[in-house]
């Protein structure tokens, strides 16, 4: 995936979680790629990083940026 955002979201923790970031990104991203990585408590997001992050904030979760 080109042109995309790796976050670290250490308080999504379960199945739950997951989707609740996942539904958020697909809305304020739509038609851009995501990837979810519960295991590692991670999302990879295609688009604009700025609105991704604000994004999985707004749902309540708190996203670090990676590398």
């Amino acid at each position: 995936m080109t042109g995309h955002t790796v976050f670290k979201i250490d308080d999504m923790t379960c199945g739950h979680c997951e989707k609740t970031v996942a539904k958020a990104l697909a809305e304020a991203l739509p038609g851009k790629a995501i990837t979810m990585d519960l295991a590692a408590r991670k999302a990879v997001v295609e688009g604009d990083a700025a609105l991704a992050e604000a994004a999985i904030r707004e749902a309540g979760y708190t996203p670090v940026r990676e590398g």
